[in-house]
């Protein structure tokens, strides 16, 4: 009910709505009204009252809610349907249990704080609250399990354009699935399936994004290789991209979590049609414009044994081709590498 009066108060704004016209609306008691502008005053939206007039409201929050995250957001799939929660343990923990349930393609699941974020390779995520992007999206596409590396790929196309569109910045992508700038990670992203031999049960696709943290905020050992959107947008409005050298734009409008979040949503969905219609062209394309890979020095293990060499290609299932130092082309399938440059590797 509070959104639906949220709704109204927005389409009459800077305009007052009398608490009549809202009570006939709605059905609803002055009193229920009153309860109602209070939990939206306490969700961060300026509402101001007057005896005579009635409501009208003066500024949105940028705080997450799923009103506001899906309100007019425009997409085919992703996001058709958005959960928001204030705090959960793992957004793909829920996405996945809501998808065994059988929920329909693209729901959303947003929370504003993790107490359980998880990334690759069974690490934590650090999910403080309001100050990140945490968010989990169910897929169902018709396709064998091996052809949904593409995933990774277009996700991390979408995190880079999304960034880009809404903050300004240049962010590049590390292989296979990080998002950084200038050599520290802002954003993570972490691909979960059920399938069977054949067949794609559903996927869940989670992101996270550092957006507002500062470095006092991130543990002692991630304050070199971590940093949030908000302060790549400070650095570059002082100094030169380090990434494409561009100057910095001081008109810029901050960014905020909420532009951020469905500018996201809107780029994932912008993905998903590139891959129900098989241009698959077109991420790897985006993919190849913003990799911080391609071209540089990395070093990598299997089995055991350490190799460096030079990243020269990502081929379309997302395998990484890389000319090891001994001559041989190897390829990359998953794990992790090391590129020079970043995360402290000299």
């Amino acid at each position: 009910m509070k959104y639906q009066i949220l709704e109204l108060l927005k389409k009459a704004a800077p305009g007052y709505v009398t608490g009549a016209e809202i009570g006939e609306r709605f059905g609803v008691s002055r009193a229920a009204i009153w309860k109602h502008m209070a939990e939206l005053r306490q969700e961060g939206y300026s509402i101001e009252a007057s005896t005579r007039k009635g409501y009208r409201l003066l500024a949105s929050a940028d705080s997450l809610n799923a009103y506001e995250i899906a309100d007019d957001l425009g997409t085919q799939v992703v996001g058709r349907k958005v959960l928001y929660f204030d705090t959960l343990e793992s957004t793909n923990r829920y996405a996945a249990k809501l998808a065994a349930e059988g929920c329909e393609s693209g729901l959303t699941v947003v929370a504003g704080r993790q107490t359980q974020g998880r990334g690759r390779l069974g690490r934590s995520w650090e999910s403080p609250a309001e100050k990140g992007i945490y968010l989990s999206v169910v897929l169902r596409p018709s396709m064998a399990p091996a052809e949904t590396q593409i995933f990774t790929l277009a996700a991390a196309a979408a995190a880079v354009k999304s960034i880009r569109a809404s903050a300004g910045i240049r962010t590049g992508i590390k292989w296979p699935n990080d998002i950084v700038y200038n050599g520290k990670k802002v954003c993570g992203i972490l691909l979960e399936m059920n399938s069977e031999a054949d067949m794609v049960n559903y996927i869940i696709l989670g992101i996270g994004i550092n957006f507002s943290q500062t470095d006092s905020d991130f543990p002692e050992e991630l304050r070199d290789r971590a940093i949030s959107v908000l302060s790549a947008y400070e650095s570059e409005r002082k100094t030169a991209c380090p990434t494409c050298g561009e100057a910095p734009d001081p008109s810029g409008e901050r960014p905020s979590r909420l532009g951020l979040t469905r500018s996201l949503l809107r780029e994932l969905d912008a993905v998903l049609r590139d891959i129900q219609n098989g241009r698959h062209d077109r991420i790897l394309d985006t993919w190849k414009q913003y990799s911080v890979t391609l071209g540089r020095q990395i070093r990598f293990t299997i089995r055991d044994t350490e190799f460096t060499g030079t990243a020269v290609d990502i081929a379309p299932d997302g395998r990484l081709l890389v000319d090891s130092d001994d001559g041989v082309r190897r390829e990359l399938v998953s794990g992790e590498i090391s590129v020079r440059g970043i995360y402290g590797y000299v």
